[in-house]
This record gives C-alpha cells, structure tokens and sequence, in this order.
C-alpha cells in the first residue's frame, strides 16, 4: 500500500523514522491532507520529518488532529499557532519516559563526568557524524 492511500485509511499515523534527507518533510501538505478529519497524526521521531507549515494549517482548519512530542523547531516559540491549537496536544520531546529514565540518565551522566574529570575516555562517547541518527 503507498504512503498516500495509507494515511486516507488509517485511523492513526504514528510516525518513528530518523532524520535522514530523505526523510525531511516526509509527513508533507498531500499526506496531511489525505487524513480523514477524525484521524490523528502522532509525531514521536523528528520534527522536521513532519511538514510544521502544513500541519499548522490543517490543525488551526481542524481538519486534523495531532500528538507531537516533537517539533520544527524544538522548542516552539511560545507565540506558535500549535499551542492555541484545540486538537494539537504537544509534550516537551519525552513522551517515552515511563518514570525511573530520569535516574538513570542522571547516572549515566555523572559517571561520564566523573571519567572525564579522571582524564578517561568516555564510555558512550557521541560523535558528530551520529548525531541525526540519536534520539
């Protein structure tokens, strides 16, 4: 089944793709525009994946409904037409935390400090290069 056809059938569209070139405004104009009204459009990947201009206008038309954990840009200025938006429910890019992550990444980050300040290398080192790919 192609993507269009997809969209116009589907109750829900949850999109979880990296930001690749070819995946930049994916989620454009024609596939928002072939959801019916009632659907709802979940964006948990990138924001950029997701068409912002076109999402804007069917949300403020409501011709669409949408979940988005994440955004183009990432924040949203406080004046974005989305945080108006009835039908648009936007979370701060951490829908998947299920509570004890938090701890975890704090752990995480302090032994990363802790090594570097011994002048160790970095167990989880993040190169430039895989950044797009990170979420």
């Amino acid at each position: 089944m192609e993507l269009p056809e997809l969209f116009r059938r589907s109750d829900t569209v949850s999109v979880h793709t990296p930001l690749l070139p070819e995946t930049r405004g994916l989620v454009g104009r024609e596939l928002i525009g072939s959801m019916r009204p009632d659907a709802v459009l979940i964006n948990t990947a990138r924001g950029a994946v997701v068409d912002q201009e076109a999402l804007t206008d069917a949300a403020l038309a409501g011709r669409i409904r949408a979940v988005l954990d994440v955004t183009d840009p990432e924040v949203l200025p406080p004046d974005h037409p989305l945080w108006q938006c009835g039908n648009v429910l936007l979370t701060p890019h951490l829908a998947g935390s299920q509570g004890n992550e938090w701890r975890r990444l704090a752990d995480l980050a302090l032994g990363e400090i802790e090594r570097w300040a011994r002048g160790d290398g970095f167990l989880h080192p993040v190169r430039r290069e895989r950044l797009a790919f990170l979420a």
